[in-house]
């Protein structure tokens, strides 16, 4: 895909860099305001949650922590059944764009191939209820609590990635709205939680249907990024493509230009026209599926041509970054043009970085703020749960030395 004819591409990826809240942060945003207005941040236990509010409006983690306890923020299965942190006024829409992916179809597999049945999980599901009154409880501490009701799946379950029943009846609670999960250490970067009822629940007294809810996430989702297009929608909130025509259509998106499959709002195209990116750089140094890279999954959009062919280090050795949707490092950004990579090394407690471009005062400025952020308040930036300093070594290596 490519983004052509009357806008200049530098243009777009200031516009999509302004829409982002990138170009001017607001320290005067909360977490909840940022991620209503720039989009949910995904979360795989890694640092991501963390560096989308501190690059949108320097919210510190602990802030962070504190709108989670709170509840303002929440790690919610929402799109396509994946999980994001989503603010408060998006509960309900997150967890109706999300039903019917991710777990409900485990649970369907469970019922094809592992003889489980709607009458147990439902037994198990009022078991587990019953247990969190008054009390939230790991994954262990559930299964002792409800005894008899979980059911091992035996080998076959292995091999299917489902052991028991009870991670089956969670994940059905959850995508409900009836219990939520609970980080044990209150962090965003990690994936070990407890659960606990969740009353009142997000979707009580919702009136809205799914079809509505994934209409209006489409709604959300192109003001977040937009221009994009609807095979980038397909993605970002699992449709097909019947479905994601038929989302879109009360929207009355435009496209960019005649024959562009980019669409925007009319209002937002008529700004686009006329927008200026400041002379001056302004970057951010952000995770690599930060929502400019991770919504619309077109990392080559973000690149100057001359960049394209540059490499980067994934997980099977050396690749192109221009040919590749996900970045295997976090990112780097010049007025959205997608300018370097970087790593966090815990040994060095700094930043192994490199970029494309000429280094400015404004873009070392960038770096050192961001480490001194991960340094002080997160000790590490992993990208997904599984990163380990150990892991990422390669990564590091490659990234040295700085440009």
């Amino acid at each position: 895909m490519r983004a052509s004819g009357a806008v200049d591409k530098g243009v777009l990826q200031a516009w999509w860099f302004e829409r982002q809240g990138l170009m001017d942060p607001d320290a005067g945003l909360t977490s909840a305001e940022v991620l209503a207005r720039t989009g949910w941040a995904r979360s795989v236990g890694g640092s991501n949650p963390y560096l989308t509010l501190f690059a949108r409006a320097g919210i510190s983690a602990r802030q962070a922590e504190s709108d989670l306890e709170s509840r303002e923020i929440h790690e919610l299965p929402s799109a396509r059944g994946c999980t994001y942190v989503v603010p408060r006024s998006d509960y309900a829409l997150a967890l109706l764009a999300g039903q019917g992916y991710g777990d409900e179809a485990a649970v369907t597999t469970a019922k094809k191939f592992l003889g489980v049945t709607e009458e147990e999980l439902e037994r198990l599901s009022g078991s587990v209820l019953d247990a969190l009154e008054g009390r939230a409880l790991d994954p262990r501490e559930l299964k002792d609590a409800v005894g008899g009701a979980v059911r091992s799946l035996g080998e076959e379950g292995k091999k299917r990635g489902t052991q028991t029943t009870l991670p089956l009846a969670l994940g059905r609670l959850q995508g409900a709205g009836r219990i939520r999960r609970v980080p044990v250490n209150g962090r965003l970067d990690q994936q070990r939680f407890r659960y606990a009822l969740w009353e009142p629940s997000p979707l009580e007294g919702c009136s809205m249907t799914q079809a509505e809810a994934l209409t209006e996430l489409a709604r959300r989702y192109f003001k977040w990024i937009g221009p994009a297009s609807l095979a980038h929608l397909q993605w970002f909130a699992g449709l097909g493509v019947k479905a994601a025509k038929e989302t879109t259509a009360p929207l009355g998106l435009v496209p960019l230009e005649p024959g562009s499959d980019l669409l925007l709002f009319p209002e937002d195209l008529e700004a686009l026209r006329s927008y200026q990116p400041p002379a001056d750089p302004r970057c951010a140094l952000v995770a690599s599926i930060d929502g400019i890279t991770h919504l619309r999954r077109d990392v080559a959009s973000l690149l100057a041509d001359e960049d394209r062919e540059r490499e980067m280090t994934g997980e099977r050795g050396p690749t192109l970054v221009g040919g590749v949707q996900d970045l295997s490092n976090h990112a780097i950004l010049d007025r959205g043009r997608l300018v370097g990579l970087w790593e966090y090394d815990p040994g060095d407690a700094r930043i192994a970085w490199t970029c494309f471009v000429e280094k400015t005062p404004a873009l070392e400025a960038a770096v050192a703020r961001t480490e001194a952020f991960i340094r002080e308040e997160l000790g590490d930036a992993r990208s997904f749960s599984l990163d380990s300093p150990e892991s990422r070594k390669p990564r590091i290596e490659a990234l040295r030395p700085s440009c």
